[in-house]
């Protein structure tokens, strides 16, 4: 299964972090755990290539790093793999990594590249700037309210156009054009989640919440190592479309699918203890330790969805949830396959 990564188109980065995650882990044999001596060189590495905005540095330089240390580094990543293998894992995508191409190239090569080393991923994205650069084309302004867009008929008819029409099959394409198999769906296909108007309906016009959440479509796709690609956009009981959070989708389909993770890229780099010290980034917390941060306001402004999302996803039997800086390049990587992460994991 380690030889098909190191064939996997577009993708050079070696990755792993050190053999301490956050749960229980078991080698595959004695060979496979790291002797000691190699563990600076591997850190180091690590550091190197994955941490460090990979797509921009020259090809001869990527290709430049040792055959030993490649092996060594894909050996070190076995663990996570096993622990991870067969899983599925819902994520996110927004923000930051949506409209930088080079933060795009990262976060498709890591989605397919978990994708060929046995997990299932499932990828659920919003596209406001998109749907803003559209709306400007056709002389239709932009109107927020409380941080949600107001999406009146001919905005909503916009919003689908985009994120159903365009955004979806561009991620699709992506997706298919490095050797996987990619499937672009919405809420509108096969029923797969409904929508509900949100209680402002007067205010907002068709955004809507999640009434529910019918997987059947997406486990054959699972099941053939497809990677289903979900649009936010839903219809009511009556056939009228909504415009749905992205990360509200991620977290109803999350918890339909008894996903083992939930992940949300995010433009910050996960929960912060003081929110205007981007050095006070809290590792790791529980519903119980994020419930209480809220309360005492250390959670604020855009971060509390993100965070009820989660909670609320963990509640009803996803493993955990959490919430990254998607402007790092691999984040997706960093955050499963090594046990420094990406950013803050929310736990039961």
């Amino acid at each position: 299964m380690l030889s098909a990564v190191k064939t996997l188109p577009c993708f050079s980065s070696p990755f792993l972090g050190n053999n301490s995650y956050k749960g229980s882990l078991s080698w595959g044999s004695q060979s496979d755990f790291p002797k000691p001596a190699m563990l600076p060189k591997i850190k180091a590495t690590v550091l190197n290539t994955v941490a460090e905005p990979l797509a921009t540095a020259p090809a001869q330089t990527r290709a430049t790093t040792p055959a030993q240390t490649r092996v060594d580094i894909l050996a070190e990543s076995l663990p996570f793999i096993q622990k991870f293998r067969g899983k599925i894992i819902v994520i996110k995508y927004g923000g930051a990594a949506m409209k930088s191409s080079l933060l795009q190239e990262s976060v498709i090569n890591d989605l397919v590249l978990l994708s060929v080393v046995g997990l299932r991923p499932v990828l659920v994205h919003g596209g406001g700037p998109e749907i803003n650069r559209w709306l400007n084309r056709l002389g239709i302004e932009a109107v927020f309210h409380d941080g949600l867009r107001v999406t009146d008929a001919s905005t909503m008819e916009i919003v689908k156009m985009v994120l159903v029409g365009k955004v979806n099959k561009d991620l699709v394409s992506l997706i298919n054009k490095a050797d996987a198999t990619a499937v672009g769906l919405s809420g509108l296909d096969g029923h797969l989640f409904t929508a509900r108007p949100k209680p402002n309906a007067a205010q907002l016009g068709f955004v809507g919440d999640v009434s529910k959440v019918d997987p059947a479509i997406l486990r054959p796709l699972l099941d053939n190592n497809h990677i289903p690609v979900i649009a936010s956009v839903a219809a009511d009981e009556t056939g009228q479309s909504y415009n749905i959070n992205a990360d509200t989708v991620a977290g109803e389909v999350a918890a339909a699918l008894g996903a083992e993770k939930l992940i949300l890229l995010t433009d910050v780099p996960g929960i912060l203890a003081n929110r205007d010290d981007p050095a006070s980034l809290v590792k790791e917390v529980d519903i119980k330790g994020v419930k209480k941060m809220v309360e005492e306001g250390k959670i604020g402004g855009g971060m509390i969805p993100k965070v009820n999302c989660c909670v609320r996803s963990i509640a009803q039997g996803v493993r955990t949830a959490s919430i990254i800086d998607g402007r790092v390049p691999h984040s997706l990587l960093l955050e499963i396959l090594t046990d420094e992460g990406a950013g803050t994991m929310i736990t039961g």
